[in-house]
């Protein structure tokens, strides 16, 4: 879900850093940043933060434009979704079609027929979805292991991204707390880390995201 690339791509350098009287290298970093964090790259893959930027030979004037167009190097966390992975998160809402689950950076659907394998109940005033038969239930905060179904990324607004689960398989849905602790052992620290990681590109395109369970076991 998570990965760490070496990336190369184009920044546009504005007229107006030519005329500061500073190297433009020092303003590499932030105009990277800017340019790249909190969107999707080319492979629909989301970036969450981006560093060691270092440019890469001269940068090109293009004419009827004042600016530096300028290649440059960096590494970059990225967030990969794929359809049918499988993914983890914590639910972040409950409204009349299901709960929205935060995987990553991102809010993905687990529609209401999706939830167990029986009819809901769905309390929006409680925040709590209810399993008719089992009695198990589902609420804010809850864990949950879900498989994707449907990915429509929103390439000029991550944040209306399309995004479906299930969690009507085998392995899949909310765990017992015996389970949920196993998920420690399989993510451990790094988990808690990219989760601190996320939260810088998350101030570009929404709220931080609640820690993993996994990273709030440690």
């Amino acid at each position: 879900m998570y990965k760490v690339v070496t990336k190369e791509d184009t920044i546009r350098i504005p007229a107006e850093y030519m005329r500061k009287g500073q190297s433009l290298d020092q303003h590499i970093d932030r105009l990277s940043m800017d340019a790249f964090e909190g969107k999707f790259d080319a492979e629909n893959r989301f970036v969450l933060v981006t560093n060691n930027h270092k440019t890469i030979g001269r940068g090109r004037i293009i004419h009827g434009d004042g600016a530096i167009y300028q290649r440059v190097q960096f590494d970059a966390v990225l967030f990969c979704m794929d359809d049918q992975e499988v993914v983890e998160g914590a639910v972040s809402e409950v409204n009349e079609f299901g709960a929205f689950v935060r995987i990553g950076p991102m809010e993905a659907l687990l529609h209401k027929s999706q939830i167990m394998d029986e009819p809901v109940d769905i309390n929006i005033g409680a925040n709590k979805i209810t399993g008719r038969q089992s009695g198990r239930e589902l609420s804010i905060g809850s864990f949950v292991r879900a498989r994707i179904v449907s990915l429509s990324p929103d390439t000029s607004d991550p944040r209306r991204s399309k995004i479906g689960l299930t969690s009507k398989q085998d392995g899949l849905g909310s765990p017992s707390v015996g389970q949920a602790k196993e998920v420690v052992s399989e993510h451990g620290q790094d988990a808690f880390l990219l989760w601190r990681v996320s939260s810088r590109a998350q101030r570009r395109c929404g709220p931080v995201p609640t820690p993993p369970l996994s990273a709030r076991f440690l």
